[in-house]
């Protein structure tokens, strides 16, 4: 996913010069880029829907107070940032604050360190706001091969310029991907954008349907053409006439029958059992499997004819570890799913559940990308640590380059030493033996949350 690339601003109003360039000289001490307003208006013309950016704002101000202002700033963008600062306040205008939308409540006098901290944990909140809105304008702007295949990895983006120009022709294609990449939803894309979209996809798992029954299911039968064959009844291919078949996990297919069925590829016939005539097919064949035909070929136990008949065309789908960039925007994508199936609200999609979603290795695929989101929008599954299943944390995958395996083992140790603490950032920074710049600074490169109620 294409993280946000604009520099973030902090607004900053106060009516009070001296106060007002004090907290600026420190909020800019600590790495942050600061606008200063002397008054509400000010502030106001600079807010957008599409600002990356906090307002920090004084309550007691002449003309524009900081309530109005706050109202003002949730007017333009509902989910603006706004954290609001006064020396006379009292828990009541604290409440009315928050109730009106306020980010955050900071009673005079504070250590710069509380803002400098609130305005971070404010920042990061308004980076993934602004990441999950291009996230939706992004899936809502796709068509409809875009929405079957989502990502724009290269690989991705391949594989629909393959289907899209495949997809009005009549050729027979070999699916190749492992296990949950989507063989199935390449093969309904195929014939649902092509000139065979009002034709049957009939759909056939191999490895599902038993050896002895698997020859009456595909070519059918005439009544009496077997014990129990009581009337006549149209075989899978038959019935997809005008259609696709997709034979998936072809590679489960017994070889006896391989015979049969490479006949009725080459053929375009079928002839029911207990039955000499032969029926015309017009039958598109798309064939699935998780493994490498030629090596099964080769080794005996796939049919070798069959093998190079069915490899026309193949398209590779590639593994969730090869296009890692994807997973956000798909992730994203199936909890949206989720959320219409369902009936629940999407929790929000932290920075360190994005990180563990592109960290973990998913030797599942997207079907187990799509079973996380599942529980993740049903509330039963925030990430790795907290799995559902014992708590057991996230690894370092194998098959990430070593620095990516570096910062995932980073981004654990400073996520636990920071649980252990009950997110208070002294006590952690001091327990890694590192400065507290040094412990914010990595915490923004690796995206970690925290929240500290103290220094």
């Amino acid at each position: 996913m294409e993280m946000q690339t604009a520099t973030p601003l902090v607004h900053l109003v106060d009516d009070d010069d001296d106060l007002r360039h004090a907290l600026a000289q420190g909020l800019e001490l600590e790495g942050v880029n600061v606008a200063v307003h002397d008054n509400a208006a000010s502030a106001v013309e600079r807010i957008t829907h599409e600002a990356y950016a906090v307002l920090v704002s004084d309550i007691r101000m002449p003309e524009m107070d900081g309530m109005a202002l706050l109202k003002a700033a949730l007017a333009i963008d509902p989910t603006f940032p706004v954290i609001l600062i006064t020396g006379h306040g009292d828990v009541q205008m604290a409440v009315d604050a928050m109730r009106a939308g306020a980010y955050d409540f900071i009673e005079k006098p504070f250590q710069a360190s509380r803002l400098y901290t609130v305005i971070d944990r404010a920042l990061e909140k308004r980076r993934l706001v602004l990441e999950n809105r291009t996230l939706r304008s992004e899936l809502d702007g796709h068509d409809a091969l875009s929405l079957r295949l989502v990502g724009r990895t290269k690989g991705i983006v391949r594989l629909r310029e393959q289907i899209a120009m495949l997809a009005d022709t009549d050729v027979d294609v070999l699916v190749r991907g492992e296990t949950g990449t989507g063989k199935e939803v390449v093969a309904r894309a195929l014939h649902d954008t092509g000139n065979r979209a009002t034709g049957n996809f009939v759909a056939i798992n191999c490895a599902a349907l038993p050896a002895d029954m698997m020859e009456a299911e595909l070519f059918g039968h005439e009544a009496g053409a077997f014990t129990g064959a009581q009337k006549q009844r149209i075989g899978k291919l038959e019935h997809a006439d005008g259609g696709t078949v997709f034979l998936d996990e072809i590679e489960s297919m017994p070889l006896d029958l391989q015979a049969k069925i490479l006949r009725a590829i080459e053929t375009r016939t079928v002839e029911r059992l207990g039955s000499n005539k032969q029926i015309a097919l017009n039958i598109r064949i798309v064939a699935a499997s998780k493994s490498d035909l030629k090596v099964e070929s080769d080794a005996g136990r796939f049919r070798a004819d069959l093998y190079y008949r069915l490899n026309v065309v193949t398209l590779d789908i590639p593994s969730l570890r090869e296009r890692r960039d994807d997973i956000p925007l798909l992730f994203f994508f199936l909890a949206r799913d989720a959320r219409a199936r369902f009936r629940r609200e999407i929790p929000e999609i932290s920075p360190m559940l994005q990180a563990d979603l592109m960290a973990h290795d998913w030797p599942g695929n997207v079907r187990e990308l799509r079973n996380y989101a599942d529980r993740f929008v049903l509330g039963l599954w925030r990430g790795f640590e907290d799995n559902g299943q014992g708590g057991a944390a996230l690894a370092p995958s194998a098959g990430l380059p070593l620095a990516d395996q570096m910062q995932a083992f980073e981004r654990q140790v400073i996520a636990g030493e920071l649980a252990r603490n009950d997110g208070a950032l002294k006590p952690t920074y001091e327990a890694l033996q590192i400065s507290r710049k040094g412990l914010y600074d990595k915490m923004k490169r690796l995206r970690i949350d925290y929240v500290d109620d103290a220094e």
